[in-house]
Parts: structure tokens; C-alpha cells; sequence
């Protein structure tokens, strides 16, 4: 069993940053870890993922300005958020995929970009 604990969330201006933090309670070390959210009345969607060699893959609409990362030492998946837009605001979920299959997720932070 795996709890997640995202936090960092919050309230920015158009064109600031933010970044988000996950701790897990256990080693995640070969989990695919990621970023998802949800904005009301939209479905829950991915933002980035990071699996267990480095690679990531993000949504196109965050291509460029989010950067996700993990610290295996740390057991902690990070999202740096550059140049925030209005339509980034959603709650940000952070989910730990297991290689055989089955997942876990956080409790959500709200992130929140003002104009």
C-alpha cells in the first residue's frame, strides 16, 4: 500500500510558477508516477507521467512550461509549473502506477491561476 500526499498548490497570476510536490509513503523507486487533473465539469486528464528510467511524457498543452521529476531517495515526484494560464486552474492529482498492475492516488491540491 502506497498513500500519496500532493501539496503546493495555490493561488498565482497569469505567467507565474508554481511546483508541486508528491510524497509517497513507501519506495516507488520502479512505479510510473504522475500528474493528472481535473477542472469543474471536465474530466480528469494527464498532465505528465515519469516512469522509472527518467523517461516522461506530457500533454501537449503543458509541453514546454511543466517539467515533472521524481527523488527516489526522497520517494517524492515533483511538477514545476512555468508560465501558469488561466486554463492550467483544475485540482492536481498525483497517481503511482505498480508494474503489475493497479494504482494509487493522492488526495488532490488545488491550483488556482488568476488573470
Amino acid at each position: 500500500q502506497v498513500q500519496l500526499v500532493e501539496s503546493g498548490g495555490g493561488l498565482v497570476q497569469v505567467g507565474r510558477s508554481l511546483r508541486l510536490s508528491c510524497a509517497a509513503s513507501g519506495s516507488i523507486f520502479n512505479y510510473v508516477m504522475g500528474w493528472y487533473r481535473q477542472a469543474p465539469g471536465k474530466q480528469r486528464e494527464l498532465v505528465a507521467i515519469i516512469r522509472s528510467g527518467g523517461t516522461t511524457t506530457y500533454a501537449d498543452s503543458v509541453k514546454g512550461r511543466f517539467t515533472i521529476s521524481r527523488d527516489a531517495a526522497k520517494n517524492t515526484v515533483y511538477l514545476q509549473m512555468n508560465s501558469l494560464k488561466p486554463e492550467d486552474t483544475a485540482v492536481y492529482y498525483c497517481n503511482a502506477a505498480r508494474p503489475g498492475g493497479g494504482f494509487y492516488w493522492g488526495q488532490g491540491t488545488q491550483v488556482t491561476v488568476s488573470s
